[in-house]
């Protein structure tokens, strides 16, 4: 059984796999698997997958039947990790990076007893400049994170004895938030590292830029989560202000506070 199960869902992403796929070579820690859920690509997303696939048996791709249209990225993520056999479940897109010391820097924290670890990163444009730095809470709980998601997907991993049935809420956006928020509901704590070991690549004309929508998806999904009328207001309240101070952050470079 490898030590790191990684999830890399994609969908038309000839022209950024390669170099997600360079960045998981370049690891560090090597006992990992990877498997590369195809989305219904209609590019040379899904050969070139294939092609890595032969060279490194480490790589398994998951090409289910034809399908008519993407499932998305929850759902694609979903097949991954039941497919998963390592001890760690961690997430990589297809068009961001890791740093090589990654999965190095995991393994050591769940050695310390950690159920879900996660990691600063950095935010670069297409051309790789850096538009700023997402910092790591050392220590989240479930009602710290009610506040906003302070996990960047691309840098969390969690042990999969401890959450063998966790799954990918399937929704259209922050599905990630709300996968945390359910891990950590449980009662886990996740732990973050201060180093920045991912570079997340910002796409301008994303869903995820429409901030109208994020908000909508974050006080749907704060609904979710048992919360009475005040709390759940007053909770978004509170992302609403971390997502402001995030914005004016980011006309520095140098910092970006938050998840």
């Amino acid at each position: 059984m490898p030590m790191f199960s990684v999830i890399i869902p994609f969908h038309n992403e000839e022209t950024t796999l390669p170099e997600a796929l360079a960045s998981l070579a370049a690891q560090t820690e090597s006992d990992w698997e990877a498997l590369l859920v195809d989305d219904a690509s209609r590019d040379g997303s899904l050969a070139l997958a294939m092609a890595a696939a032969a060279r490194d048996p480490r790589l398994r791709v998951i090409d289910p039947p034809a399908q008519d249209g993407p499932r998305g990225v929850a759902a694609s993520r979903n097949l991954g990790i039941r497919a998963a056999q390592g001890d760690y479940i961690a997430l990589l897109d297809a068009d961001d990076r890791w740093l090589p010391g990654k999965l190095a820097a995991q393994k050591a924290a769940f050695a310390q007893g950690a159920d879900i670890v996660f990691s600063a990163y950095r935010r670069v444009d297409h051309s790789g400049r850096v538009l700023g730095i997402v910092r790591a809470a050392p220590r989240v709980t479930w009602a710290d994170a009610l506040a906003g998601n302070p996990i960047g997907a691309l840098t969390g991993a969690w042990r999969r004895a401890r959450f063998p049935q966790a799954r990918m809420p399937d929704r259209a956006m922050h599905e990630d938030y709300a996968f945390w928020l359910m891990l950590l509901r449980e009662g886990a704590v996740a732990h973050g590292l201060p180093q920045v070991l991912a570079e997340y690549r910002v796409h301008p004309g994303s869903v995820s830029a429409d901030k109208r929508h994020a908000a909508r998806a974050v006080w749907e999904i704060l609904g979710t989560q048992g919360l009475s009328a005040p709390q759940r207001l007053l909770c978004f309240l509170r992302y609403a202000f971390r997502a402001f101070a995030r914005r004016l952050a980011r006309d520095r470079p140098d910092v970006v506070s938050g998840g």
